[in-house]
């Protein structure tokens, strides 16, 4: 018997928040480069009633993606994509960023997009930190949303040598995934499916916990109680929005756009005390 399929790309605390969310009476395929964290996001879900397998995945590889696709396909249709992958610029090189977080998203989006079933709906997770890099000419974001992923990585801006460090890298990745939304938005909107982006602020996950800990840790505490929320977002919060971004009554109207929920850290960075 066929089911409706969850694909979800990155085994991370948000990632499962929003599972648990849409993912009831669905095959849900956890994907992750890590395949004990599939594995161990897998059997909390499982062991809380939902149907889950986990499969390793690498989503710099458009070969990969497709794999997963394929295994999917086992079940049913795909009629629903969450995107959690994603490194972080403390842990990273700007190239590990830009091939993870930049292409591989752009690959991701392209290829279930060709698939996605009609009344399907996606949502991949950014970041805050796309709101940090100072504006862009209109040229050069039409480049990030159009260009062909492929040819992504060779535009002048995304060049190492014009890239100033791993925190500049990460600011233009997800720049350019807000970018492609708003591109493939009209691509899966011909076949009758949505895709939306939400960029959460400072998350408590085990990620944001090493980064408390890290080099960085005292920039992320002092944001997180400077911002008027006065404290760091939970998954759950995360998924709240999430939730009503991947439902096909109360978000019908919404595809193409970006979501920021970051407890008014970007407010306070413009005009406030950060």
């Amino acid at each position: 018997m066929e089911k409706e399929v969850v694909l979800l790309v990155g085994a991370g605390q948000i990632s499962m928040a929003i599972a648990r969310r849409v993912s009831s009476g669905k095959k849900v395929i956890i994907g992750d480069w890590n395949f004990d964290n599939a594995i161990k996001i897998s059997n909390i879900l499982n062991n809380s009633g939902f149907d889950t397998i986990p499969f390793q995945m690498d989503i710099s590889s458009r070969v990969s993606i497709l794999a997963m696709i394929k295994e999917a396909h086992k079940y049913g249709e795909i009629s629903i994509l969450i995107n959690g992958a994603g490194v972080s610029p403390s842990q990273s090189s700007i190239e590990q960023i830009l091939k993870i977080d930049l292409y591989g998203t752009a690959i991701l989006l392209e290829e279930v997009g060709k698939v996605i079933k009609k009344g399907g709906v996606g949502v991949t997770i950014s970041s805050q930190s796309g709101y940090r890099l100072p504006a862009l000419t209109p040229e050069l974001d039409k480049q990030l949303a159009c260009t062909p992923s492929e040819d992504l990585l060779n535009l002048d801006i995304l060049k190492i040598e014009n890239i100033k460090d791993t925190l500049h890298a990460y600011q233009l990745a997800k720049r350019c995934n807000v970018k492609r939304v708003m591109s493939e938005a009209i691509k899966w909107g011909k076949k009758g499916a949505r895709i939306n982006s939400i960029s959460p602020g400072i998350i408590v996950t085990p990620l944001a916990i090493d980064e408390f800990n890290g080099p960085r840790g005292d920039f992320y505490k002092n944001m997180f109680m400077k911002c008027p929320a006065g404290r760091p977002g939970t998954a759950d919060e995360v998924a709240n929005l999430a939730e009503i971004l991947l439902n096909n009554e109360r978000g019908a109207f919404i595809t193409g756009s970006d979501f920021l929920i970051d407890g008014g850290a970007t407010a306070a960075y413009y005009y406030g005390e950060l």
